[in-house]
């Protein structure tokens, strides 16, 4: 099949969170299972000046936004064997961020990817590449499915492309004020309830779900979630609306970078035949941290976002409690001022053994994730993790809150001893996770069966196989009945 993923960034050209990984490790699987799969961003600031070689192509387009024109250029680099379609406009993606600075989102947000959107449409017609499947993500893609449902409804170019939209995040809706219509050059009767409209305002994820021919997010038990007034964000009655068409699809992990065996940004490599490796990384991380050297001191890391959804503030209630305790916490991220700034605070009491480092420090995430015993990940909500799943493949043994693709991911060694990878608690608060915590501190004490928990962690598939191959046929599907 031919096969576009548009998307508002790809790793490692363009990426803020899960949603680059994504992108940039599906297409690589399905360009592995035979398909002609291509990759469309915006091309930013950032992508303008990294390493990537870029291409020119004689190709332009002209979009009409709110009575203006803006020119767009189409640019090219691959990862691997992916071809990456890269959207250039100066005045829109020339940007030091991608989607806005600290102070806040860029307020042209919905005119940036509405250029985008309707560029990449453009230039798909002027490249002749008629796609099978267009796969959008997230809502910098969603009017995507919106423009070809109702304005390109009689395009021969693309009616038989099939168009699957995914949802990371149900959070981020794309919610813009009514005014922002026009400007992302769309007609006033597409503002109705059964489409854009959403209490007075613009919803571009709301159109997105009623306008392709499939949706999917990214782990079994959040498709479930999604449909509750708890975590439906405000779309759960949409989103039963299309609930035959709507599918969990666990994401995967990129385990050509992600593997201890191979991973060439830790200390020392290692492997379910041989985990020795793995004392030696716990020694230097604790060696660079400057926490006291301890092969039996068990050392538990958090790397992410420092938000509310990841239960930074339930991390932030417990530390005291673990500086009072015979273990080790590192904690790697950035993210909201309000709770990075209590973090500098317990910092700077000078705690031995809590280790708080705030910013964006790439290279220590991998030695954390190799480097510790456990992983604490005590999310509000969490569409699938991409962090639960490195740890299991570094036999770093989560601990975690039963949501979302945690819930799916990991089996607590409590209830379940024998199939067991790791530890989860259901109930967001802090006695609940402490508890949580406290059940793996006790089980860390027996090194024979910790260790069976490791390598169970190591030796379960997380690769993007299986997701792909759920893709594929969610696509065929989508295409058959597309052409009827």
């Amino acid at each position: 099949m031919k096969i576009l993923q548009v998307a508002s960034e790809v790793a490692p050209l363009a990426k803020t969170g899960g949603l680059a990984d994504v992108t940039a490790a599906l297409p690589k699987e399905l360009r592995r299972m035979g398909h002609d799969v291509r990759v469309a961003i915006p091309f930013y600031k950032g992508v303008a000046s990294g390493e990537f070689p870029v291409r020119k192509a004689r190709k332009s387009a002209e979009v009409e936004l709110g009575g203006e024109l803006h020119k767009g250029f189409l640019r090219q680099t691959s990862l691997g064997d992916v071809p990456v379609y890269l959207i250039e406009n100066r005045d829109f993606f020339g940007r030091d961020h991608l989607y806005g600075t600290p102070e806040g989102d860029y307020p042209d947000n919905p005119r940036r990817f509405a250029f985008f959107c309707r560029s990449v449409l453009q230039f798909l017609k002027r490249m002749d590449f008629r796609p099978d499947v267009i796969h959008c993500h997230d809502w910098q893609a969603a009017l995507i499915p919106v423009i070809l449902r109702n304005e390109f409804g009689d395009d021969p170019f693309f009616n038989r492309t099939a168009v699957v939209f995914t949802i990371h995040n149900l959070a981020y809706q794309g919610l813009f004020p009514a005014e922002a219509l026009p400007q992302m050059g769309l007609d006033t009767s597409l503002f109705t309830t059964d489409l854009l409209e959403y209490y007075g305002r613009v919803n571009l994820m709301k159109g997105a779900i009623l306008s392709a021919d499939a949706i999917t997010t990214v782990s079994e038990t959040y498709c479930r979630e999604i449909l509750t007034p708890e975590q439906g964000c405000g779309l759960e009655g949409v989103l039963m609306e299309r609930r035959a068409d709507l599918v969990g699809i666990l994401n995967g992990l990129d385990t050509d970078e992600w593997s201890p065996a191979l991973d060439r940004r830790i200390f020392r490599n290692y492997s379910t035949k041989s985990l020795a490796g793995k004392g030696a990384d716990k020694r230097e991380l604790q060696r660079e941290l400057g926490l006291k050297v301890a092969a039996s001191v068990p050392l538990i890391g958090m790397v992410g976002r420092i938000v509310e959804q990841k239960g930074i503030d339930i991390v932030i209630d417990l530390l005291p409690r673990f500086a009072a305790e015979e273990v080790q916490v590192v904690i790697l991220g950035t993210g909201d001022l309000r709770l990075m700034h209590q973090l500098y605070e317990f910092r700077n009491r000078g705690v031995k053994n809590v280790s708080i480092n705030l910013g964006f420090k790439e290279p220590l995430a991998p030695k954390i994730y190799a480097g510790c015993d456990m992983f604490l990940m005590p999310s509000r909500y969490e569409p699938c993790g991409l962090s639960q799943l490195i740890a299991l493949s570094y036999g770093t043994v989560p601990i975690v809150r039963r949501t979302g693709g945690l819930a799916d991911t990991v089996i607590d060694v409590t209830g379940n001893p024998r199939e067991g990878n790791g530890f989860s608690f259901s109930d967001f608060n802090g006695e609940s996770c402490w508890d949580a915590i406290q059940r793996a501190l006790a089980a860390y004490r027996d090194r024979e069966g910790w260790r069976k928990i490791m390598r169970r962690g190591m030796l379960r598939d997380v690769s993007w196989r299986h997701a792909a191959d759920k893709y594929e046929e969610l696509y065929r599907q989508c295409v058959e009945k597309k052409r009827g």
